[in-house]
């Protein structure tokens, strides 16, 4: 039914993990493969591209449902249906990944409006650059960068506007950050025509319920543990529960059996805290959906 397209590049890894997690695992005769399939009837192919091409691809139905950067759709101004956020990078989920203006550290500039009028400005994001200039009444010279875009300081450009998640590699080279462009999470997007299809959208929805189930399980386990009565509430309050914890008390006992789910970073730390508060049979299950 549906014809899907996945990034290529850095989000490739993740977004096949996470895309597994949902129980709709891409597969492929290579890792080289552009095309794969999905075991869902819901899904009759598969296609793996760069996320700078996806926008347009599905913006003129040669797609029905795309996975690409915010970034890439505001470069391309692509007109299409976002069906959801997908708050993951290529480094880890819940990110938010940024679009900035970068100088030389030795230079004097501290804001945009400091670069002098002609400035060459490299970048892989040209329309948005310009855009980004012409509403700060700036007239500079835009490059189009085919990568390794921190290079271009000082010999080709004097500033640059790159991705980045935590600006380490910009710093690596020399560079000083002086303003946000753009802030950008990755998009599941669909054009009009497949969005306006009953069957379709339908069928999407359902797919965004496991990908988004998926993306909330991450990082994230169930605790469940027993515990006595007169040590019940000590053991709870160590619980930083997305909700409050699931509590039963067991049959013909004074124990009390406790559920929860809890992040999985510092999960070597609360369990002795529970056991110091009482708790006995603390199992420690994964997750792969929270929906």
């Amino acid at each position: 039914m549906l014809k899907l397209v996945i990034p290529k590049g850095s989000l490739e890894g993740t977004t096949l993990e996470l895309l597994e997690a949902a129980d709709l695992k891409v597969r492929r005769g290579g890792e080289r493969e552009y095309h794969a399939w999905i075991d869902d009837p819901r899904v009759d192919q598969v296609s793996i591209l760069r996320p700078q091409e996806i926008p347009k691809y599905v913006e003129e139905g040669l797609f029905d449902l795309g996975i690409t950067g915010y970034d890439w759709i505001r470069e391309q101004g692509a007109d299409v249906v976002e069906v959801a956020e997908l708050p993951y990078s290529k480094m880890d989920v819940g990110t938010t990944v940024k679009l900035v203006l970068a100088v030389s550290g030795g230079s004097g500039w501290e804001r945009p409006e400091d670069l002098p009028d002609g400035a060459r400005v490299s970048t892989e994001y040209p329309n948005l650059v310009t855009e980004y200039f012409r509403g700060k009444g700036k007239k500079v010279r835009v490059y189009l960068s085919y990568g390794a875009t921190e290079a271009k300081i000082p010999e080709i450009a004097e500033a640059i506007v790159e991705l980045t998640e935590t600006g380490g590699t910009l710093r690596k080279h020399g560079l000083r950050i002086i303003d946000v462009v753009l802030e950008s999470t990755t998009r599941l997007i669909t054009n009009r025509e497949a969005w306006s299809d009953e069957g379709k959208r339908k069928a999407m929805e359902e797919l965004r319920t496991l990908i988004l189930g998926a993306l909330r399980a991450r990082g994230k386990v169930l605790i469940k543990f027993n515990v006595r009565g007169d040590s019940l509430e000590a053991a709870v309050m160590e619980l930083p529960s997305l909700k409050s914890p699931t509590v039963s008390k067991l049959y013909d006992s004074d124990y009390y059996a406790v559920e929860s789910v809890v992040e999985k970073a510092g999960i070597n730390l609360l369990i002795p805290r529970l056991v110091e508060r009482g708790a006995e049979d603390i199992l420690e299950i994964p997750i792969s959906k929270i929906v």
